[in-house]
């Protein structure tokens, strides 16, 4: 049976794939959407910051760091909620062990709110960017990435496990649920086209700054054979958007 993102990450072999891969040397994450999104949510000095879906929160120990003023990670899985406090055990920033759709967003709050490659779990985004906008101070801004639509339309043409070689295209503007085997499990996922964040946040009140792909920078890879792997295709959709002051 597919699970829902936190439940999916709350499964013990899951889990433990997942946080070996993360050690991996030249993984997408610290190679293509990390450096894109810390480009875009700067200055981040005495902001006060939101990260929904944190994960690991490993990003928010280095927001304190670089002198945010706070730092909330909302984050539904239990066993990532666990790592999250650990890595922010010295520091100001706290965990909420919620999901994102049931988390109550209180108003203007926050000056920066982030969201890494969580919301594509979530079924129904609109009501959670209203409450997004709400929980921004005025010219607050929001930053997030997803997995790219090229990547969530279809998994047609790749077992999980093996080295991918191929992508389909497939059923694009056919938006909605898609079930994927991924990291030894099955999980629910969400697709969107890039014209549906896009009016998701305009119709939330945004305006949007910037639309990035995360384009391979060869100075981010260690091993030039991953980075001309991935210069074939994108694989995380990045969208900077403002509330307006």
């Amino acid at each position: 049976m597919a699970q829902t993102g936190p439940n999916f990450y709350d499964d013990e072999a899951v889990f433990a794939t997942y946080m070996g891969v993360r050690q991996r040397v030249d993984t997408p994450n610290d190679t293509l959407e990390k450096p894109v999104m810390m480009d875009l949510i700067q200055p981040i000095n005495g902001k006060r910051i939101l990260d929904l879906g944190c994960g690991n929160a490993a990003i928010g120990r280095e927001l304190l760091a670089h002198g945010a003023a706070s730092y909330t990670g909302i984050e539904g899985s239990h066993k990532m909620a666990a790592v999250a406090t650990k890595t922010l055990a010295d520091t100001a920033g706290q965990i909420i062990e919620q999901t994102i759709e049931n988390w109550t967003y209180s108003h203007a709050a926050f000056d920066l709110v982030i969201a890494q490659l969580s919301l594509h779990y979530v079924a129904d985004l609109a009501p959670i960017c209203t409450q997004i906008f709400q929980t921004l101070t005025p010219a607050g801004l929001f930053v997030f990435s997803v997995e790219h639509p090229v990547i969530t339309s279809s998994d047609k043409g790749w077992t999980s496990g093996t080295l991918r070689q191929d992508w389909v295209v497939d059923n694009y503007f056919t938006t909605g649920l898609r079930v994927t085997h991924w990291l030894g499990g099955t999980v629910q996922k969400y697709h969107r086209t890039v014209e549906d964040y896009f009016h998701l946040l305009n119709k939330a009140g945004f305006i949007i700054e910037d639309l990035r792909e995360a384009c391979p920078q060869r100075e981010h890879f260690q091993e030039v054979q991953t980075y001309e792997r991935r210069k074939r295709i994108p694989l995380f959709l990045i969208l900077a958007a403002r509330k307006p002051g």
